[in-house]
């Protein structure tokens, strides 16, 4: 079996994704039918070993009676693998003590149509006679971009729904016709539970194994029928994570920890202005410093191979590079944010700009508003600090290269790599490991372009690892946007108008959008690009729209002299699901109640990914000080596959919201990143962690994410504890650089 990692644990648009399928395929324009038809016998070499039975791409039954659930998504501790798992051992009927996984291989095959299809359909319906067809089109187009893309919340509520619950229902199928035909006997009349076949009126029973090779020869049905949610076994459950012993005892791989003979360390330095070349390097102190064989000159960066790391560390200390910035060092962070007061005062003047919501007029509805309030706001750069730094193993040789790494895209990695060193994709074997966090920096393969290239200057097994310094200076970072509000009241305190023009759009677009009744509304966004490099951030934009939208409205509730949990409430029309999940958040955080001298509680509600989430934050202000001591929160995700996953989660997304609310800040000057590690980038201590209950809100709805849902209503719940403990509105993030002595 080829490199197949097995434990017991064994940012798009609609219409870039469409778009991107008419430019790389046509299919979507032609309507070709395109099935996938039975697609594991080709893979059955690649993903199994002899004495195992692959029953689909998904699938495969051991001699064991083991199950392992083939996923095609990374695990970077958000229990994907588990959950996934879940779901094809609930409608396989298996038994879940005989379950396994294992991460699919950097292989078309296992690219991502299942995502793409629920990022396309959702939980629309699709007739049966068109299911092969759109399948077939969407693998075309999904392996024409190289996506096995883990991110955007999609892994569950995507491959999950649309991939794991088929794969292990059609599996459930081919295997009862296998024990039918052999003890011939109607399919029928055979009940299928925990990893064994029954006949109850012969009395006979076997396990799914004796029966496994002989099932992996029906094709897959690409309809099967599924489980009602009241017959879910393994769905729903709390399941230990598969991954956990492995990370307890020592055992978990992740990319840094790759190990082969002869194998040589690099490091790298890239230009500190974005988009400098290299002009010139001194090489001669590095080379004469012990362990420093080789430096390699990639023409933005320069690489310094050793024989360990510390040794390639003082050798690239040692260079002395010299840069060609083409005057791009004259950004600034000052000049960042003038740029886009200009963008937007333009966008006001010209009445310009790229409109996303247009409802009544809104213009009127400020002239005749009681009261009016306008509002800016503004959020920095943001790195993604993951605590393994960006790492990468290659090796050229016999015509292949072989790489090491943990990616949220392993057939990115794979065609990234291909294409830095002329090499077919085909000819490029990506081992994809733990990744020690993520977060969307490593849905980017700089790191694993620059392995290639350097191992293809070494001639031998190389692993490139960033120290913590360049993983700062040279991330793609979530991007710095300013975001101005209008909005009005009538007599009755009953707000009337909201307007937002914020710079600049990134995705996804429903991020500025609100839950609330206001009749007159216009959202636009206007371009305003630096070169500043950015990437997807955990929760993309819902992380900079939501302080903005629930600051904003949380001023409005103080303006009508509301009560600001009310306020919100008041407005959820025909939003019975958000409402219910603002009051669970409230009650349970006993909200009404005085929260004490010093002491504030501040509520947000934002959906994104599928997902509504309500966070209540009480904080205390202390001599200038913010200390957070309890976030209640509370989640309506459809429902929960795994309920301590979600919960874990949901935590997970609180203390990556509350680390960048509090401190998180990218400043550029003389355009350099000016922060180089934790001591000037600083990630919430565990004394500053608060109590955190999370409350499951199943409404029995569409099935939303988990990874990211979390993050986004931490800060303006934040901000708005702020306000009420002290009377101070925070309207600029980071909260540690206002002075709050008041």
């Amino acid at each position: 079996m080829a490199d197949a990692k097995k434990t017991r644990l064994g940012k798009w648009t609609r219409r870039g994704l469409i778009t991107a399928g008419v430019v790389t395929g046509g299919a979507l324009v032609v309507g070709v039918a395109i099935r996938p038809g039975h697609r594991a016998p080709k893979l059955r070499d690649v993903v199994a070993d002899a004495d195992e039975a692959l029953l689909n791409l998904w699938v495969k039954i051991g001699a064991d009676n083991r199950t392992t659930a083939i996923v095609p998504h990374a695990e970077m501790g958000q229990g994907v693998h588990t959950a996934l798992a879940q779901m094809l051992a609930d409608e396989l009927d298996a038994d879940w003590n005989l379950v396994d996984v294992q991460e699919a291989p950097a292989h078309a095959e296992y690219a991502n149509h299942n995502l793409a299809k629920g990022f396309l359909f959702g939980d629309a319906e699709i007739p049966h006679a068109l299911v092969g067809t759109v399948d077939g089109v969407v693998l075309k187009l999904t392996q024409a971009m190289d996506l096995q893309v883990t991110g955007g919340s999609l892994s569950v509520r995507a491959t999950g729904l649309h991939g794991m619950r088929v794969a292990g229902a059609a599996a459930r199928e081919m295997l009862a016709k296998a024990a039918a035909a052999d003890w011939k006997v109607p399919a029928r009349e055979l009940v299928l539970k925990n990893s064994h076949v029954s006949h109850d009126a012969s009395g006979r029973t076997a396990a799914y194994a004796d029966f496994a090779s002989a099932a992996a020869q029906f094709a897959p049905s690409s309809k099967p029928k599924l489980k009602d949610p009241g017959a879910f076994t393994v769905i729903g459950t709390s399941a230990k994570r598969l991954d956990i012993p492995a990370k307890v005892d020592g055992s978990a791989a992740f990319g840094i920890d790759a190990q082969l003979p002869d194998l040589k360390t690099a490091t790298i330095r890239g230009c500190p202005v974005f988009g400098g070349r290299v002009a010139a390097v001194d090489e001669a102190a590095a080379r004469r410093l012990p362990g420093v064989e080789r430096i390699v000159n990639l023409g933005d960066a320069v690489a310094v191979v050793a024989d360990g790391y510390w040794h390639a560390h003082r050798g690239l200390a040692a260079l002395d590079i010299e840069w060609s910035t083409d005057g791009r060092e004259a950004l600034d962070q000052a000049g960042i944010f003038a740029q886009f007061d200009g963008a937007l005062a333009r966008a006001e003047i010209e009445d310009d700009g790229d409109v996303e919501v247009d409802r009544g007029d809104c213009e009127a509805a400020l002239v005749a508003a009681s009261s009016r309030l306008e509002g800016e706001y503004r959020v920095p750069y943001l790195a993604h600090a993951a605590m393994e730094p960006m790492n990468c193993t290659a090796w050229l040789h016999d015509g292949v290269c072989e790489i090491w790494t943990g990616t949220q895209n392993p057939l990115g990695a794979r065609a990234a790599a291909a294409e830095a060193i002329g090499f077919e994709p085909e000819n490029v074997i990506v081992h994809n490991a733990y990744l020690g966090g993520a977060f969307g920096r490593r849905s980017v393969h700089d790191y694993v372009v620059q392995a290639a290239r350097v191992a293809e200057a070494t001639k031998a097994p190389t692993k490139l690892v960033w120290s913590r310094e360049e993983d700062i200076a040279q991330d793609k970072y979530r991007p710095a946007v300013t975001s101005r509000f209008r909005g009005g009241l009538d007599d009755d305190g009953h707000p009337v108008v909201w307007t937002n023009l914020y710079v600049d759009k990134h995705e996804p677009a429903e991020a500025p959008r609100i839950p609330y009744a206001i009749a007159n509304q216009r959202i636009a966004s206007m371009p305003s690009p630096t070169h500043v490099p950015f990437g997807v951030w955990r929760a993309v934009d819902h992380s900079q729209h939501a302080f903005f939208t629930e600051s904003f409205i949380d001023e409005l509730a103080v303006l009508a002299n509301r009560d600001p949990y009310r306020f919100r409430r008041n407005l959820l029309v025909d939003k019975p699901r958000h409402r219910k999940v603002l009051d669970t958040a409230a009650n349970t955080a006993g909200w009404g109640t005085a929260p004490g001298p010093g002491r504030g509680r501040g509520i947000a509600l934002h959906e994104s990914f599928g997902s509504i989430v309500a966070e209540v934050v009480e904080a205390r202000v202390d001599a200038g000080k913010v200390r957070v001591e309890r976030v209640v929160c509370a989640v309506d995700a459809g429902y929960a596959v795994n309920p301590d996953g979600l919960v874990a989660q949901m935590e997970s997304g609180i203390v990556y919201g509350l680390t960048a609310a509090l401190y998180g800040e990218i400043s550029l000057e003389q355009g350099r990143v000016k922060q180089s590690n934790f001591h000037d980038y600083p990630m919430l201590r565990i004394d500053e962690m608060p109590q955190v209950e999370t409350v499951i809100v199943d409404s029995g709805g569409p099935l939303g994410g988990a990874g990211e849902p979390g993050t986004p209503p931490l800060a303006p719940a934040l901000a708005n504890a702020i306000h009420d403990a002290i009377g101070v509105r925070i309207r600029e993030l980071p909260i540690s650089k206002h002075n709050l002595n008041v």
